[in-house]
Formats: structure tokens, C-alpha cells, sequence
């Protein structure tokens, strides 16, 4: 079996175009659409990466990822913020959190794809 994402976002369109682009990759992909309860997906979940989007609807994901870092049992996990906000404070905060690489909207598939693969070695 392939390695786990668990794509936290709640775009529709950016949910099913990172699930294909990874799913054709052989990755087995797991999406959740809020951040109200995304800590208690992530710990059920267990991914080997995280795809996680910096604004969504109950919790941002800057928050989620600082809980993410300070879990014992999922902190190690790489986190890939996927976000459209840009700016270079936004940027900053997600280093400040903890984030492993960081990436705007829009994307290309290429470079999705690459940064997951650079994020999760074998």
C-alpha cells in the first residue's frame, strides 16, 4: 500500500485536483474540510504527510499546525501548507509553527507532486 496524506482544505476543486494528482501517484489520500475538528482526524488518521490549507472554516490552519507541533504522537509529521494567502507574514507564521515547506494557489501538479515526494522519503 502507498504512503497516507490527509489533505485538510475546503475547496472542492482543490480537494479533488490534489486527491487525482496524488492518488495517480499511488498515494492513498484522505481529505477533511474543517478545521473545527481536524486534530482529532489527524490523530485517527495517523498520515505520513499533511496537506494543509491556512484558511478554513472553525480553526486556521496556522493554529492546526501549531497543535499538530506540539502533539507527541503526530508532531513529526511533515506538514505541506497549500494556502492562497501569499503574503511574506503569512509565510512567516507557517515557519514560525513549524511548517515543512509551504507553497501558494495556484499550483502546478508538478510541483505538488514533487514536494510531497521531497516531504515523505521512502
Amino acid at each position: 500500500m502507498g504512503k497516507k496524506v490527509l489533505l485538510i482544505e475546503d475547496e472542492p476543486n482543490i480537494i479533488e485536483a490534489v486527491s487525482f494528482i496524488l492518488s495517480r501517484d499511488g498515494w492513498e489520500v484522505k481529505t477533511h474540510s474543517n478545521g473545527h475538528d481536524a486534530m482529532e482526524v489527524v490523530r485517527l488518521r495517523a498520515p505520513d504527510l499533511i496537506i494543509l490549507d491556512a484558511m478554513l472554516p472553525g480553526k486556521s490552519g496556522f493554529d492546526i499546525l501549531t497543535e499538530i507541533r506540539s502533539d507527541a504522537a503526530v508532531g513529526e509529521t511533515p506538514v505541506l501548507m497549500l494556502t492562497a494567502r501569499g503574503q511574506s507574514k503569512d509565510r512567516e507564521m507557517a515557519e514560525r509553527a513549524g511548517v515543512s515547506q509551504y507553497m501558494t494557489k495556484p499550483f502546478s501538479n508538478a510541483d505538488v507532486l514533487a514536494a510531497v515526494r521531497a516531504l515523505v522519503t521512502p
